[in-house]
């Protein structure tokens, strides 16, 4: 548990939603939760690539551009940000306590 901390300290910089907001309409902002909960809402301007479907569909995120991840509770976020540092990106943030505790504006379909 503790090296999994320690490995994820260095890989991805985690943000409050203040900090998140500030950086996120410049980089690519990827919700890796499941359609459903993205389509019940997602942050603006959110792009939905499911933590499921990660592993195959990870290449359609630029590695030149920060990345800022989210999904509802922080865990799904992290391992996928583990999972890019892995493949040489390098700009990685996710979202403090997820999309639960976000306050920000929000779109459903």
């Amino acid at each position: 548990m503790v090296v999994t901390m320690l490995r994820l300290r260095k890989a991805v910089t985690n943000l409050t939603q203040e900090d998140f907001i500030n950086g996120y309409r410049k980089a690519q902002l990827i919700d890796v939760r499941e359609q459903k909960e993205y389509e019940a809402g997602h942050i603006l301007g959110a792009r939905n690539i499911p933590y499921s479907q990660f592993r195959q569909r990870y290449k359609e995120i630029r590695p030149d551009k920060p990345v800022y991840l989210y999904d509802q509770n922080g865990g799904k976020s992290a391992r996928a940000a583990l999972f890019l540092k892995k493949k040489e990106y390098t700009q990685l943030f996710h979202l403090q306590g997820g999309f639960r505790t976000w306050t920000g504006k929000i779109r459903s379909k």
